[in-house]
């Protein structure tokens, strides 16, 4: 049975500012504080995990742990269908440098020079756990069906967002506001059944 999620503190276990912005939009409207790990100072743990749900689960489990507060993380990805669902779990390490910040324009790039065939299908999935200060714990999935593109297009959004079509859409994800966006959204949609089960 689902839990309720009464109004107050909840951490995003995250240090991605455009899951941030995307979060507080999507809480806004529940009687929610939300605060980033990330400006809590908080270490980000170690994603061992080979499926989004557990990688999800660890995130939110070490910021409950850290700050007593219930705590919501997301792990998401691309998956591109001839790629056989790479990257995946993945898809933040394709866009790893040794020397710096994460380079998705390098990640997408690598993603248009591995696929050389004509199927473009892929999906943006997102998995959302919350879990509480006694360990309780629910997940939520999204998925966006859609088709990448090469050169990546747009400004807007973040990660892969510039080179991801949803199906019955012209616009990427980069071009789209983030009203366009969250009616297509994987983590919108993922964010939609927690909301109807949890608040």
């Amino acid at each position: 049975m689902t839990r309720r999620l009464e109004p107050g503190r909840l951490v995003l276990a995250s240090h991605n500012a455009g899951k941030l912005r995307e979060f507080s939009a999507l809480l806004a409207p529940h009687g929610l504080e939300l605060v980033s790990a990330g400006s809590l100072g908080l270490p980000e743990p170690e994603e061992t995990g080979d499926t989004f749900i557990a990688n999800a689960t660890i995130k939110a489990l070490a910021a409950m742990r850290a700050t007593g507060l219930p705590a919501l993380a997301d792990d998401s990805g691309l998956e591109v269908a001839a790629l056989g669902g790479q990257p995946g779990v993945r898809t933040a390490d394709w866009a790893i440098r040794p020397d710096g910040p994460r380079d998705y324009a390098a990640a997408m790039a690598r993603i248009a020079s591995e696929d050389s065939s004509a199927d473009r299908r892929c999906a943006f999935v997102a998995v959302l756990v919350l879990t509480w200060p006694d360990g309780h714990t629910e997940a939520f999935e999204g998925r966006a069906e859609g088709h990448w593109v090469a050169p990546p297009r747009g400004p807007q959004g973040f990660g892969y967002d510039p080179m991801f079509v949803p199906e019955g859409e012209t616009l990427t994800f980069g071009e789209m506001t983030p009203e366009q966006k969250a009616r297509h959204s994987h983590r919108a949609r993922a964010f939609a059944a927690l909301a109807a089960a949890c608040l």
